[in-house]
């Protein structure tokens, strides 16, 4: 491992991967790139550099960025227009288009008209068919998420909550920062809902056992550090109605890191933000790292390109920086 990441040897597989069985925690990876794969329904990662044996053609690919925080002008990150439009870059450099980006939310910082505009516009450059979206609790206005929705909220349900199929992969988009303390810090844990997890259970049930599902969400859909409110209180009831499944992705931000965690069928990951790194669970405060040095902000934020194949089944995550 390099650059600071902490791991327990017991955890790593034959040198060049994480074992799949049981809990993994690898958290913080900065100025690296992450690799996920499934194969044969078991997963591994590696990072940047290390050997890999020659993948099929994906299917499809799609990225995923998280935590633009358009509004936000402090320490440590003064412009993260900028950075956001560097990931944009980072994009649109990639070998092939990916089939879409989502963002897994808290598009602004302020949840202001005029940074939602902005980050709007920003994306009009992304070369990708289409920009798929969920709320974090830093897009919930005074008028409850009406800014949100009123751009984003077509043919979604609730707060903004929705589905839809990918050359036979399923995605759930969940909203789990309705009852979040916005900035708070204090422990104000997301909440999913009982509408919105009546609604999964309908949404699901009529997919097969194996029908891939990719689940995306603000905060965590695991307890990371519940102190600083980096869990939801109902996760395990969604994922009880996912548990059938042969394989699901969950993709989420809000913590502004690389973090992951396999358990059972499920594999758990989150993002780095294009604005600015948090301190790892219970070390520090929450909130930005304003002590940062410039010159290694950009190996702290980054984007995930994530491959689909359909033959063998084969999922793998890509975490790069904007370096």
């Amino acid at each position: 491992m390099q650059d600071g990441t902490k791991t327990n040897q017991q955890e790593l597989s034959n040198g060049d991967g994480i074992d799949r069985r049981g809990m993994l925690k690898c958290m913080a990876w900065v100025g690296t790139g992450l690799v996920w794969s499934v194969a044969g329904g078991i997963a591994t990662s590696r990072v940047f550099g290390q050997g890999a044996a020659a993948k099929a053609k994906p299917t499809f690919t799609f990225a995923q960025i998280s935590d633009s925080h358009i509004g936000f002008a402090r320490d440590p990150n003064k412009d993260v227009a900028a950075t956001l439009k560097q990931t944009i870059a980072r994009i649109n450099a990639l070998p092939e288009a990916p089939a879409f980006l989502l963002h897994t939310g808290d598009l602004t910082h302020l949840a202001k008209p005029e940074e939602f505009d902005t980050v709007a516009e920003l994306l009009k450059e992304v070369k990708v068919g289409k920009v798929l979206y969920v709320p974090g609790e830093h897009d919930f206005d005074v008028a409850d998420n009406k800014e949100y929705l009123k751009r984003y909220g077509k043919d979604t349900k609730g707060t903004g909550w929705y589905s839809f199929d990918h050359q036979g992969v399923h995605f759930i988009g969940l909203v789990n920062v309705a009852s979040a303390k916005s900035g708070s810090g204090d422990g104000g844990l997301g909440v999913i809902g009982k509408d919105q997890l009546m609604w999964l259970e309908k949404d699901v049930a009529g997919l097969k056992d194996s029908n891939p599902v990719v689940v995306f969400a603000h905060v965590p859909l695991w307890t990371v550090f519940e102190k600083w409110g980096w869990g939801t209180t109902d996760a395990e009831q969604a994922l009880q109605t996912l548990k059938r499944f042969g394989s699901v992705t969950v993709l989420n931000g809000h913590i502004h890191q690389v973090l992951q965690k396999v358990e059972g069928k499920v594999t758990f990951h989150t993002a780095r933000s294009t604005a600015f790194p948090q301190s790892e669970p219970g070390k520090g405060t929450p909130g930005p790292i304003r002590d940062l040095p410039a010159a290694k902000l950009k190996a702290a934020l980054g984007l995930s390109a994530v491959s689909y194949v359909e033959n063998p089944s084969s999922l793998a995550i890509v975490d790069s920086t904007i370096e």
